[in-house]
């Protein structure tokens, strides 16, 4: 199922060690996806902190709880620890797809092919959270979330993209908050 290396192991435990308690397990999710791969949350819980349906996985160390929505999505995965210059920490090797469904997949596409990098010299970026019943559901972030042209950025950018590549979706759903962040154009 999930590959835990030996390195990533021990420093899994030290977390452990330094929280002063015998009782934990690590909790193992995968919280959203996007262009870059899933994006994973990892955390120390109680070993008497499972949930029903969740998959347990043994160490030599300590167990792992995985929820099922996250299970099929790191079936072989395997995670690291890596030290370098430039990054340092947890890394999540997966084998799967992000998008397993075909439509999700092509509108991912046209968000990294078309969109990301358009808006990206403006700091912005788009992530797609799901396609249900024809919608596709994105999310605006960086420069886009609370900027006063994030409707037009959808309206005449990402949602004309969309729908002239991806004919099955019908509409997108911007979800953003944009009335967060430290300086949003939109008052809450």
């Amino acid at each position: 199922m999930l590959t835990i290396t030996e390195l990533a192991q021990k420093k899994v435990a030290e977390a452990m060690k330094d929280e002063d308690r015998e009782d934990l397990a690590l909790r193992i999710a995968i919280t959203g996806r996007g262009g870059g791969g899933f994006r994973y949350q990892m955390d120390l819980v109680g070993t008497d902190d499972t949930r029903p349906g969740d998959e347990v996985v043994d160490t030599d160390a300590f167990k792992v709880f995985i929820d099922p929505e996250s299970a099929p999505d790191l079936e072989g995965a395997t995670i690291d620890f890596i030290t370098r210059l430039s990054e340092s920490g947890f890394k999540f090797e997966n084998p799967n797809s992000v998008w397993g469904e075909g439509v999700a997949a092509d509108v991912q596409r046209v968000l990294d092919d078309q969109i990301n990098p358009q808006i990206a010299a403006h700091g912005g970026f788009v992530t797609l959270l799901e396609v249900k019943d024809e919608t596709a559901f994105i999310t605006m972030g960086g420069g886009c979330q609370g900027c006063g042209m994030a409707d037009q950025t959808l309206k005449q950018g990402v949602e004309q993209a969309i729908l002239e590549a991806v004919p099955t979706v019908r509409r997108v759903l911007d979800t953003t908050d944009h009335a967060a962040g430290t300086n949003p154009y939109y008052a809450p």
